[in-house]
């Protein structure tokens, strides 16, 4: 199995649409397999500290109308990466099957949400959820919410951005240990950590993107750029091609060195 990178663009556009096309057509360039955004309706929002620290006025600004979810997923389609979002509610998960998506993303908010992950389970092909800020108790009870064939449970910690020494990676081994599809979410800086995290063999793994850490908002800041995500799909390549078994004896390619380099002194002189 070879792990697929989904490239989280999530509110980086601020609702500029030309400049989401742009950070698709540099996540496709790069090597993601999916270009990932965010379903939300800000009349919904409940108050709250956003309310006083400028995060209800990005909220608004990245609001995706139904044109714009139109014109990203065509732009995706353009682009040859598959369009992906999060949905936040259950309109929102009914608006992205509306708009014809076959996958939807659960946020770690929202792992508790009964009533959307029943309706992900039966409107989606396949249904992805990160278990950031859950509990151990909130993620065993995702077993008896979910089709294990068609949901990737995902790890995540809810820290943006998240440093290396709380990136808790062995998590992903109880989750191998109690479903059968794991993807990992990564809120650290860079990619090192996400490489690491290829050892646990993991389906998916999502990094925060944008193609200009100055742009802004929080999440730009700490997104890699094109050059960060193509470096860890060509790690993820070469991860792949050297971890495949190909048995215990010699490889063919060592032909040469068997037969002409063995034993090639004479050692009674």
């Amino acid at each position: 199995m070879t792990t697929k990178v989904i490239a989280e663009i999530g509110w980086n556009h601020m609702g500029d649409m030309n400049l989401a096309a742009e950070m698709i057509k540099e996540a496709s360039r790069a090597g993601a397999s999916f270009a990932k955004f965010q379903t939300w309706k800000v009349s919904r929002l409940k108050s709250g500290a956003w309310d006083n620290d400028g995060r209800r006025e990005i909220y608004e600004n990245a609001e995706l109308s139904e044109k714009d979810h139109e014109y990203l997923i065509e732009t995706c389609k353009k682009n040859n990466i598959e369009f992906l979002s999060s949905a936040f509610a259950l309109e929102d998960a009914k608006l992205l099957k509306d708009m014809g998506c076959n996958k939807v993303k659960i946020p770690s908010f929202e792992c508790t949400n009964k009533e959307l992950i029943s309706y992900c389970q039966n409107n989606f092909s396949e249904v992805i959820i990160s278990t950031g800020t859950a509990t151990k108790k909130e993620i065993d009870n995702l077993k008896e919410l979910i089709n294990f064939e068609k949901t990737v449970v995902m790890h995540c910690v809810s820290s943006y951005p998240c440093t290396s020494s709380i990136a808790n990676l062995p998590r992903l081994k109880y989750l191998k240990e109690n479903f059968l599809r794991v993807g990992y979410s990564d809120h650290t800086q860079g990619i090192n950590v996400a490489c690491i995290s290829l050892n646990y063999n993991i389906e998916y793994i999502e990094k925060h993107f944008t193609i200009n850490n100055d742009l802004p908002g929080r999440d730009n800041k700490f997104a890699i750029l094109p050059v960060e995500m193509k470096d860890l799909n060509q790690f993820i390549d070469v991860f792949a091609k050297s971890n495949k078994f190909l048995g215990v004896d010699f490889q063919p390619e060592e032909n040469d060195s068997r037969e002409n380099y063995r034993s090639r002194f004479d050692m009674k002189k």
